[in-house]
């Protein structure tokens, strides 16, 4: 999958949660979304990694789990970078619950991508 289309399929699950849970995930607009997903993958790039190899004992201590936190303090720090008053979650859980839907999706996406590549 290319970057423009992990882009546009964050995007979407942000707007897709934004809709389906009003009082949890705040999103103006879709060029909002867009500048979060963007802001997402740069910030993924390049504080992701140091954070990964800082709680590298946790993780492995929680079987992996606690990557689920890591995801959801990079979307609690998207929030303060884009700008609370655009792109912002009720509390910690909430950015929790849409990293959780997030790696859902995205494996959902790379594994229909990967299958139509395979035939």
């Amino acid at each position: 999958m290319t970057y423009l289309q992990r882009l546009i399929v964050t995007t979407l699950a942000f707007i897709s949660m934004a809709v389906l849970f009003p009082s949890k995930i705040y999103v103006s607009s879709l060029v909002i979304a867009f500048v979060a997903s963007f802001v997402l993958s740069i910030l993924n790039t390049l504080v992701r990694p140091v954070l990964y190899i800082l709680s590298l004992p946790i993780t492995f201590l929680t079987f992996g789990l606690f990557s689920f936190v890591i995801n959801g303090l990079m979307l609690k720090l998207t929030s303060l970078v884009v700008g609370t008053h655009a792109f912002a979650f009720s509390s910690f859980w909430s950015a929790l619950m849409m990293a959780v839907v997030l790696s859902i999706v995205n494996a959902i996406v790379e594994d229909h991508h990967a299958r139509k590549y395979l035939r």
